[in-house]
């Protein structure tokens, strides 16, 4: 029983403070224990090496060569029966199904609840998968009808470009905002609404509410 009572132990790893620090509270405030933090792919082996927690929550990207992937196979190399969340910025349909395929238990966007980032920790604790519900249904869609999703055909730079065009945006303010040149702006923006089958803007929007990237 005292086994039980006892807090699931949490290691957190992303290279933006404000960030994790926002998680560690979330998750302490749910009754967990956050054992450690990790700023790079290379802290978080080596942090989870030292205090083997219950569950490790890491960060897709860093600002590094390496990645969250890359943390993650290094442990699981090191412990198979690891538990390990991903979070990422992006719900690219490509990006989940590696992560689960990797190993992880779940996967979830940093906008999410902190609701169910403790859920999804839990689940992985317990050893069952867990799929935010927007992602569950997509996933379940695209199985039965094949859809075609932006999340499915784009990497994600095209994924974060495309969200910004269905904004409005013009080729110039996002090249201005993503420090890249107008014609590779143009370049990319071509190849997405080739991709989707989109020309238009009103198309481009309503494609994007349509698959949860923007608000209505």
């Amino acid at each position: 029983m005292a086994e039980q009572n006892k807090p699931i132990r949490v290691m957190l790893a992303d290279d933006h403070p404000i960030v994790m620090t926002g998680f560690a509270m979330s998750l302490e405030a749910a009754g967990m224990q956050v054992v450690g933090q990790a700023k790079t792919p290379s802290e978080a082996t080596a942090l989870y090496a030292a205090e083997h927690p219950d569950v490790a929550v890491l960060d897709m990207r860093f600002g590094t060569e390496l990645t969250g992937m890359d943390a993650a196979q290094a442990i699981l190399k090191s412990d198979p029966s690891a538990k390990i969340v991903f979070l990422s910025q992006f719900d690219q349909d490509s990006l989940i199904k590696e992560t689960y395929r990797l190993g992880a238990h779940a996967f979830v966007t940093k906008d999410c609840d902190p609701a169910d980032l403790a859920t999804a920790v839990r689940h992985a604790h317990e050893g069952k998968l867990y799929f935010l519900p927007h992602i569950a249904s997509r996933l379940a869609s695209m199985a039965v009808r094949g859809e075609v999703t932006p999340q499915s055909q784009l990497d994600e730079r095209g994924l974060e470009i495309f969200k910004l065009m269905a904004e409005g945006m013009t080729n110039a303010e996002i090249a201005e905002r993503l420090d890249l040149s107008t014609k590779t702006i143009s370049n990319i923006s071509q190849s997405i609404k080739e991709k989707l089958g989109v020309h238009r803007q009103a198309s481009i929007t309503l494609l994007a509410v349509k698959h949860g990237l923007i608000e209505p």
